[in-house]
This record gives structure tokens, C-alpha cells and sequence, in this order.
């Protein structure tokens, strides 16, 4: 297989590297990543000025072509399609994501924005997330099978997988759940402390609250109750298109 790698949280982020490292036990593997953090940009591309694309020499995964772009996750993709590979890819797989992409907080996320931009050119993918990242034993356990079971399963040319892993002891691990549908909640609710300027005006702190169930069925309860989740996303408009 020809596999292409992004993600949202960094060309340096430990996700990618353990997803690039599966990947390569899969086939030829190619790596496009941000230069830097590109969280919750969603489907957002550059339009303007210019991107500085760079190999990256020291990779720590044998055997893969990787590369950082001053873009956006889903730039990567359009520069990997459009300059670096020589040929298109079977697959494109996203993430690790550092935190859980469930819920309503999918329509913010980067790593499910670099499924999107290959749903738009007709590329299969999966988005990968996990609980934190400090703790990638249940995606290095499980992933590999997965990924080997999701490229098997037939996807409408409108449908992406969304795979969440809980991080924790892999043995503590529930199983794994299909067919989740995202929540109607977000995980991440964001929070803002005000506090007060003294030119006037204020500085709002974020911070998150993370919400503790889910509804049933959901993707967010999986994960929740120590499940892996597994899931489909559509994209309505291609939906809509092909349904014509």
C-alpha cells in the first residue's frame, strides 16, 4: 500500500510518529505535517502568501519520507497530493490526535479536517485520537488490527472512520465498539476567566471542562465507559452530490 500520514498537532508530535510507525508495517509511507500546533483548524487552507515546505532528515521512523509545511493540516494533504507524492495514495491516515475527537467537537478538529480534504479527492481515510498522548499503549496495541480491518470494509465515497482509543492500560480495555454515532454533546467545553485590564476591556483565560457521559450509542459514551470507539463521518455535501 502507498500511505500518507498528517496529522493537526505537529510533524514532531509523539501520535504521529507511533502512527507512521504502524503505518509502515502496512506499506510505503509518506509523512506531511504541520510545522507547528495546528489544533481545531478544521478544514482551513491557505490562501494567500506562500508555504514553506522542508524534508525532515531526522525522522524517527526507518524507511518513511517525511516533511513539514507551514500550513494547515489540511494544506498537507493538497501539498502531498499536488507536489510531494509522485503518485496518489491508497489510504490517508490522521493523527494520533492528542485528545479525543468525539462528539460536536469533530466539527473543530484538524485531524478529522485531513480525512475531509481526502474524502474531497476521493482518497479513503481514518482519523486516529486518543485520550492523551502521554499514553499511546492501547493505539499501539489495537491500532495495526484495526486500520488492517477498516481498509477491508467497503465506505461510501462521502464516509470517512473515526477511530478513538481510551488511554490507559491496555488490558483494562472493555473492546472495541462499531458503529458509533458522534455525540450531540462536546468533550471539551470551553471556559473563559475574565479578568480585567487596566487600559479597560478584558483578557479572557481559556480553559476546558470536559463533560462526563454520554448518550447511548455514542461515540463519547464509548470511550467514556473504556471502549474504543469506531465510527463513520459523513460529509453532507458530498453526500448530497452523490445522491443525485
Amino acid at each position: 500500500m502507498r500511505i500518507l500520514v498528517a496529522n493537526d498537532d505537529g510533524i514532531s508530535s509523539e501520535g504521529l510518529i507511533h502512527l507512521a510507525r504502524m503505518a509502515r508495517s502496512l506499506g510505503e509511507v509518506w509523512v506531511v505535517a504541520p510545522s507547528e500546533q495546528c489544533s481545531a483548524m478544521s478544514q482551513r487552507i491557505s490562501v494567500f502568501g506562500s508555504l514553506k515546505l522542508q524534508t525532515v532528515s531526522d525522522f524517527p521512523v526507518d524507511g518513511v519520507k517525511a516533511f513539514s509545511l507551514s500550513g494547515t493540516p489540511a494544506d498537507c494533504v493538497k501539498v502531498a497530493l499536488g507536489r510531494v507524492m509522485p503518485k496518489k495514495p491508497d489510504v490517508i491516515l490522521s493523527g494520533i490526535n492528542h485528545g479525543y475527537n468525539v462528539g460536536m467537537d469533530i466539527l473543530y478538529s484538524g485531524t478529522v479536517g485531513v480525512t475531509m480534504e481526502a474524502m474531497a479527492n476521493g482518497i479513503p481515510a481514518i482519523a486516529f485520537s486518543a485520550g492523551s498522548c502521554e499514553d499511546l499503549r492501547v493505539a499501539d496495541s489495537f491500532m495495526e488490527d484495526i486500520t488492517r480491518d477498516l481498509i477491508t470494509r467497503e465506505t461510501s465515497p462521502y464516509e470517512v472512520w473515526n477511530v478513538n482509543f481510551p488511554s490507559d492500560d491496555p488490558e483494562k480495555v472493555k473492546g472495541l465498539l462499531y458503529d458509533r454515532m458522534p455525540s450531540g454533546y462536546q468533550y471539551y467545553q470551553n471556559q473563559y476567566r475574565p479578568i480585567a485590564l487596566p487600559e479597560g476591556g478584558e483578557r479572557l483565560e481559556l480553559y476546558s471542562e470536559l463533560r462526563t457521559q454520554g448518550e447511548p450509542g455514542s461515540d463519547l459514551e464509548a470511550v467514556l465507559q473504556g471502549y474504543i470507539s469506531i465510527g463513520k463521518l459523513e460529509n453532507a455535501i458530498l453526500k448530497a452530490g452523490h445522491m443525485r
